[in-house]
């Protein structure tokens, strides 16, 4: 809560910056607001900046060049400025800075037994698995159906990699993960992660 607290005021102009552009780009509202599931099964609303054009309807994923994303929406998906109202939740006590990844109760239920361990924590802004698919888009515009590749593949290769971490999580450990998160956001060309480590492909 410290941290996110001290966060939020030092980023706050950024944020503002961020607010202006989202607001310029297309008409709606600047933040977008969706139901995530939070720990022990309890659903929160997760917070981001507005990335797609209003009332787009489609899929809950977006993959590749998404026509519902507008054109300032497209920075902020590539530099991950969209999570940054995110803050806001963790100083509200539904997220914390490092964590697994909340998702939508549908998909909850549908893997409700990997998530019985995984939300004995609460989820997070950032984690082994959002760093290593960092490019998750991309990797579901090459599907030629990315509801299902997203839902057959990578969920469960992310559950995965979520459920390894809360069995193995420490506090340095979520050091790492956080000056990692740092690093691709602000040298996305650089390859690391040695705190992500991919599990073998789903056949």
């Amino acid at each position: 809560m410290i941290a996110s607290g001290v966060a939020l005021i030092i980023l706050a102009p950024l944020a503002l910056l961020i607010a202006l552009a989202v607001k310029l780009s297309s008409r709606g509202p600047v933040l977008f607001r969706q139901t995530r599931m939070g720990m022990n099964f309890r659903p929160f609303h997760v917070l981001k900046f507005r990335t797609m054009r209003k009332d787009a309807a489609g899929p809950k994923i977006t993959s590749g060049k998404d026509t519902r994303v507008t054109r300032a929406g497209a920075i902020l998906r590539a530099s991950k400025l969209d999570e940054l109202p995110q803050l806001w939740n963790v100083f509200c006590g539904d997220m914390s800075l490092v964590g697994p990844r909340p998702e939508v109760p549908e998909y909850v239920e549908k893997y409700r037994k990997e998530y019985a361990l995984i939300l004995k924590v609460r989820p997070g802004i950032t984690d082994p698995a959002s760093i290593l698919y960092r490019s998750e888009s991309e990797l579901l515009g090459q599907s030629e159906d990315p509801i299902r590749y997203y839902e057959e593949v990578l969920l469960p290769q992310k559950l995965a990699i979520s459920s390894e971490y809360v069995r193995t999580a420490t506090m340095m450990r979520d050091i790492k993960i956080l000056l990692e998160t740092l690093i691709v956001c602000f040298l996305p060309g650089r390859v690391t992660s040695p705190v992500a480590v991919q599990p073998g492909k789903k056949s």
